[in-house]
């Protein structure tokens, strides 16, 4: 994940210190107000890193969370020609583990993000952009041999990079996209208490329509 971490980096600071191009293909020249929606499949691949306390003693070894493949509906608002509001919506199950505890728990995450995106060349034949935002993660339906398990639902923060390329002339595109998601929560059952941060890449691509 390190090369994919540069790119967001990299592309991040374009955003700040180039001035940004504008190329007119002469469909959806004036953006401002118009919406696309992206269908994709996201593969969101957890880095975590946990500490587990049962009876207040910390247990040690390494926790990991399992990786997951979902679909994910997204649409965007152009509020200029350049600067856009994306809102995404997918859930996902993971499986949380500890090299020491086992198998701690299965559980389902609906993590809706809010970017706002700047889009360099919205028109051209390649349309990269970058974004920020956040996210609030709501955690449901866990399912362990621990009793009253619970995950606390929690605020995140979201960085993002990716491109549209159009595909023919009437407002379809293909996506490519990468998210880097904050995202910590506090773990609680009886005698046993964790505080965790999943930090996932979201890595998605697919198709989309402008209109």
């Amino acid at each position: 994940m390190s090369v994919l971490n540069k790119l967001a980096q990299l592309l991040l600071l374009g955003c700040v210190i180039a001035a940004p191009a504008y190329a007119d293909d002469g469909a959806n020249s004036d953006l401002a107000g118009h919406f696309q929606v992206r269908l994709r499949g996201l593969g969101v691949l957890p880095d975590p890193k946990a500490t587990i306390l049962v009876g207040g003693a910390n247990i040690g070894g390494k926790t990991n969370i399992s990786d997951s493949a979902v679909p994910e509906v997204d649409g965007t608002y152009f509020i200029t020609d350049h600067i856009g509001v994306e809102v995404i919506a997918a859930t996902t199950k993971h499986t949380v583990s500890n090299t020491v505890a086992g198998r701690v728990s299965s559980v389902w995450l609906l993590p809706p993000t809010v970017t706002a995106q700047w889009h360099f060349d919205p028109t051209g034949p390649f349309r990269p952009y970058v974004g920020a935002g956040i996210n609030y993660t709501f955690f449901y339906s866990p399912n362990s041999a621990l009793n009253n398990i619970r995950f606390k639902d929690n605020i995140g923060w979201a960085l993002q990079a990716g491109a549209d390329v159009p595909w023919g002339d009437d407002g379809k595109f293909l996506n490519f996209d990468v998210k880097k998601l904050f995202l910590p929560t506090t773990i609680t059952a009886t005698g046993v208490s964790a505080h965790a941060r999943l930090d996932p890449w979201i890595i998605g691509g697919g198709i989309g329509i402008r209109f």
